[in-house]
């Protein structure tokens, strides 16, 4: 049942399985920020986000680069951004749903 690619695959979700790893790496969508700055726009602790950026690091989801004493990060590959923007898609078509849903059981209780 297992393959390489579905496994590569659980690895990259296992990768985002954590809110703050998603906040890094949409805060990566425009491209190539500093360390310093995803702690500024994450507000979180160094420790903290160092540990998610290994992570994202060892998956392969974000690549490094260091210039004298500041590191900066980017998505390794764009396509990602693609996938958690189609997965936005899905929640919003769910949460749409259940919100008419909701809607529909609040009429009827109120016969």
């Amino acid at each position: 049942m297992d393959s390489p690619l579905r496994n590569f695959k659980a690895q990259i979700f296992q990768a985002l399985a954590h809110p703050t790893r998603i906040a890094i790496v949409e805060a990566l969508r425009d491209g190539e920020v500093s360390a310093g700055t995803l702690l500024a726009q994450l507000q979180v602790e160094q420790a903290n986000l160092s540990q998610h950026l290994t992570v994202l690091r060892a998956k392969q989801v974000v690549v490094s680069r260091k210039v004298g004493n500041q590191v900066y990060y980017s998505i390794r590959d764009r396509a990602l951004i693609q996938v958690l923007d189609l997965l936005k898609q899905y929640f919003n078509a769910h949460l749409n749903e259940t919100v008419a849903m909701l809607g529909e059981i609040d009429s009827q209780e109120r016969r």
